[in-house]
């Protein structure tokens, strides 16, 4: 069952797409990067691989069109903390999920977002996976994650290769670190984003 939601949160009402297979196992909350939102087409490409593995997922905007229209708010990393935070809050009141563990797919800025709600509110997160994201701007608080987390990287998306890589050292929770061959940062050639799905499914099928 797939339907559009909307969420209060201080100030404006964030939009979002819920999909929930029958007998879920879990539920993703998508994170998008800076410049993307819910419309993603590789972020709704994984959610729906995902949905066929019986995993709930929430693709949202995390910033309303006029919000996104300024460049620093697309890497207000805090701003977009505060935003998941309740939008794992509203997960965890909705009937049809309260039950089911949450997970956090995070793009770009986006997973510097998602490494920060988990870092704050350890207990509600049970896996992270990271695809070509930034976890360094979460750097300050990596040492307090404790859900399973996956680091995707594209094996061309030089400078973000090292990034991860400091990231993934930061860590003290299970952790893993994945270099797709060929990819770059957007992971646009073909068969990358597929290797992402997999690896995704394969994590939140372990943890959720």
């Amino acid at each position: 069952m797939k339907r559009e939601i909307k969420i209060p949160v201080p100030a404006v009402t964030l939009e979002g797409t819920l999909a929930v297979p029958e007998n879920a196992t879990g539920v993703v909350l998508f994170a998008h990067g800076s410049g993307s939102g819910r419309f993603s087409p590789r972020n709704m490409f994984v959610a729906r691989e995902l949905e066929k593995a019986g995993i709930a997922t929430l693709l949202i905007d995390l910033l309303t069109e006029k919000e996104d229209e300024v460049y620093e708010t697309r890497f207000d990393i805090g701003l977009l903390t505060e935003r998941l935070g309740r939008v794992v809050s509203w997960l965890e009141k909705e009937r049809e999920l309260k039950d089911l563990a949450v997970g956090l797919f995070g793009a770009s800025t986006g997973a510097a977002a998602a490494l920060q709600v988990v870092a704050r509110f350890p207990s509600r997160i049970a896996a992270v996976v990271s695809r070509g994201g930034r976890p360094d701007l979460a750097m300050e608080e990596l040492d307090k994650v404790t859900s399973p987390t996956l680091l995707i990287v594209g094996g061309e998306d030089y400078g973000v290769i090292e990034l991860n890589e400091q990231a993934l050292a930061a860590l003290h929770c299970e952790k893993k670190m994945e270099i797709v061959p060929g990819a770059t940062h957007l992971f646009e050639e073909s068969g990358t984003l597929e290797q992402v799905a997999e690896l995704a499914v394969v994590w939140f099928k372990k943890y959720l």
